[in-house]
C-alpha cells in the first residue's frame, strides 16, 4: 500500500502517472463524461488547518469518481481531545477507504499513515504542500512550460519552496530559490533534494536577491509571506521581505513568456502586485482548477496500489 506524504516518496515515472491519469480524467470531464472510478469509496477529510480550495477539490473530487467525503474538523474528532494519533489512524482507517490530512506538523501526518490500514494523502503540513506541487506541475504542462524549465521561486523558505525542491529534484528542472536571510529553506530538505538532483541532472540554486534568481526564468511563483499560524510574524515579515515583492519591474526579468503561479489565497500588494496577479502571464486561475484534477489522479493511482 502506498500514502501520499511528500513528493520524496514517489519516483519521476510514477509522479507522470498519476499526472497522466489527471489529465486523462480532466478531458473527460470537459468533455461530460464522468466515470465512477472509485464508486462508493469513501474519503475521510481531516483539517486541523482550515482550506477552501482543498476541502472543495478534494470533495468534489471523490464524488466525481463516484465516491464520497467526511469532512472532519479538530471539533470533530477525538484528536482535538488528546487521543493518541496511532489509536485515531487505526479506527477510522477501518470505517473508510482513504484518508486526507491538512495539518501542522508532518511527523503527525507520517504516523498516522504508519498506523493506517488504507492510503494517506498530505492535504498540507508546514514542512509539505506535495498535492498543490502537482497541481502546479500539471499547470505548467498545459502551457508548455515543463520542458527544462527554471523556475523562480521567491519568498518565504517554507512548506511551497520545500515542496518546489521536491519537484524540481524529480523532474530534473532548473530552481531558483530566492528568500529573505533568516527565512532560508530547511537545510535538511535542501540537501535531500540536491541528492536527488545528482540523479535527476535538476539544477538548484539558493540565494537572497530576488533578481537573481528570477532572471531568465520561465516561470515565477511565490506564497504568502505569512503562513497560517504566524499572524503575529505578518508586520515583522513585511519589514524583512521587502523587496521580494513580485511587480511587473521584477517579472521583467523572466522571459518574456513567463508564466506566474500562486498557490493563492494570494495578499495582493503584499507577496505579488495587482498588475501580475491580473495580469496575461498570471495563470494562477488555471492551476487552482488543476488541485481538482491533480488529486483525483493522486486518489485513483492509490487506490488502484492498494495490496
Amino acid at each position: 500500500m502506498r500514502h501520499f506524504l511528500t513528493l520524496d516518496d514517489f519516483t519521476k515515472e510514477e509522479l507522470i502517472e498519476i499526472l497522466n491519469i489527471a489529465f486523462d480524467i480532466k478531458a473527460e470531464i470537459k468533455n461530460g463524461i464522468i466515470k465512477h472510478r472509485m464508486r462508493d469509496k469513501s474519503l475521510a477529510m481531516i483539517f486541523e488547518k482550515s482550506s477552501t480550495r482543498t476541502r472543495v477539490s478534494f470533495e468534489v473530487g471523490i464524488t466525481q469518481l463516484g465516491g464520497h467525503a467526511l469532512f472532519l474538523s479538530s471539533r470533530d474528532t477525538q484528536l482535538g481531545r488528546g487521543e493518541p494519533i496511532k489509536d485515531t489512524a487505526r479506527v477510522i482507517s477501518r470505517m473508510v477507504d482513504m484518508v486526507m490530512i491538512r495539518t501542522f506538523k508532518q511527523c503527525d501526518v507520517e504516523e498516522f499513515a504508519a498506523y493506517s490500514k488504507v492510503p494517506v494523502i498530505n492535504g498540507l503540513t508546514d514542512e509539505f504542500h506535495p498535492v498543490q506541487l502537482l497541481a502546479d506541475y500539471m499547470t505548467m504542462i498545459e502551457h508548455n512550460k515543463a520542458n527544462h524549465p527554471k523556475v523562480a521561486y521567491i519568498g518565504d523558505g517554507n512548506n511551497m519552496a520545500h515542496s518546489w525542491l521536491m519537484l524540481a529534484s524529480k523532474m530534473g528542472f532548473d530552481l531558483s530559490i530566492a528568500t529573505p536571510k533568516g527565512y532560508e529553506v530547511d537545510k535538511d530538505i535542501l540537501n535531500r533534494a540536491l541528492k536527488n538532483a545528482k540523479i535527476s541532472a535538476a539544477k538548484i540554486s539558493i540565494t537572497d536577491d530576488p533578481k537573481i534568481a528570477i532572471k531568465d526564468a520561465d516561470v515565477v511563483t511565490t506564497d504568502t509571506w505569512a503562513s497560517m499560524g504566524q499572524e503575529d510574524e505578518k508586520r515583522q515579515r513585511e519589514i524583512d521581505f521587502r523587496g521580494f515583492k513580485i511587480d511587473s519591474s521584477l517579472m521583467k526579468l523572466a522571459k518574456k513568456d513567463a508564466i506566474f503561479l500562486h498557490c493563492l489565497p494570494a495578499y495582493r500588494g503584499q507577496e505579488v502586485s495587482e498588475e501580475v496577479l491580473e495580469g496575461p502571464q498570471s495563470v494562477i486561475f488555471d492551476e487552482a482548477e488543476n488541485r481538482l484534477h491533480a488529486q483525483k489522479g493522486i486518489m485513483l493511482w492509490l487506490d488502484t496500489h492498494r495490496s
